[in-house]
């Protein structure tokens, strides 16, 4: 699994979103920035964030990963401050 492969895979679950994945060997972090998080708890966006990649993690192809699950008004604010 590369990154560009979980980009994909990420696409496909949250087409609406702007996707950043970076990393190699299995472990990554991802950035997804889309207003359906608007209404959910970090819990809530990260198990929507899981569940596209569960196979792969079960696999080992992915065995780790840094989630980052925000709202477009939140990657704003974040991004002002050099996040």
């Amino acid at each position: 699994m590369n990154s560009e492969q979980l980009t994909e895979i990420l696409k496909a679950a949250f087409p609406e979103a702007e996707i950043a994945v970076s990393g190699q060997a299995g472990k990554f972090d991802l950035r997804i920035v889309d207003d359906r998080f608007e209404t959910q708890r970090s819990v809530a966006r990260q198990q929507a964030v899981y569940a596209p990649i569960n196979a792969y993690i079960a696999s080992g192809e992915v065995h780790a990963v840094t989630i980052r699950a925000m709202t477009k008004e939140e990657w704003r604010k974040a991004s002002m401050f050099g996040a």
